[in-house]
């Protein structure tokens, strides 16, 4: 299977302190992919860097085939790169359906298209169509979370990235966000998640990675490491 995502021997530093230090790892389209670890473990520092937000020190990003360790961020949203952030900056002044007609924006959509695009989020997630007017800032938390995903969805995104989507959610919520965020793999989206809440992260993966000191740890099927000792007792709550 061909990889869409490779990343080889990475090396990101904030200064002269290296937060991600030889990480190696690749994906196939399709595939929903989680990266575990504790807080600090420069799990956040990857994305960003995988996005092209941070620079790296050495190493290589190569996306479907092409080097783009040295490519800006517009450029890699247009090849289909799109990052949801642990904060989900959205526009807080602005409507629902103006935030999502906003993720749609470098696709230059048809009016027909974008019409589309807003009846698949509202299908998602129909608390969004029920609240399409309604400022961002005004929204709970989980609804925030799900219209920084919808947006993110609205780009048409090869590759999802998202950090922490669970934070700070009820687990109700986090179990319908994760559902959906699981089903995305249905229609051939590759996702690559970062999540504290490694359980949920590997129910809904296809293989992950376990990060530690800025070092891929462990690595295999989601199944294999939700059954492994050393993943149970760190992360999911013991043996």
């Amino acid at each position: 299977m061909t990889a869409l995502l490779e990343v080889c021997d990475l090396h990101v530093a904030y200064g002269q302190v290296e937060a991600v230090s030889g990480v190696t790892f690749s994906m196939a389209t399709g595939q929903i992919t989680s990266v575990i670890g504790p807080n600090g473990a420069g799990k956040t520092t990857l994305l960003a860097a995988i996005m092209g937000l941070l620079p790296a020190v050495s190493g290589q990003i190569r996306f479907d085939g092409m080097d783009i360790s040295r490519l800006d961020v517009e450029t890699r949203l247009d090849m289909g790169l799109c990052l949801v952030p642990e904060q989900r900056e959205l526009f807080g002044d602005m409507s629902v359906v103006d935030n999502l007609m906003l993720g749609a924006y470098s696709r230059r959509l048809s009016s027909g298209e974008l019409q589309q695009a807003l009846e698949a989020a509202y299908a998602r997630f129909p608390r969004l169509a029920e609240r399409r007017h309604q400022r961002a800032d005004t929204l709970s938390g989980g609804e925030r979370q799900m219209l920084a995903l919808s947006r993110a969805l609205m780009s048409r995104p090869r590759l999802l990235m998202l950090d922490e989507p669970s934070l700070g959610l009820a687990p109700l919520i986090v179990r319908e966000i994760l559902a959906e965020i699981g089903e995305l793999r249905h229609a051939g989206l590759s996702v690559l998640l970062v999540e504290q809440n490694a359980r949920a992260a590997l129910k809904v993966s296809s293989e992950g990675h376990v990060l530690e000191g800025g070092r891929v740890a462990l690595s295999g099927l989601a199944d294999q490491l939700a059954d492994d000792e050393r993943v149970r007792r760190a992360y999911l709550g013991g043996a």
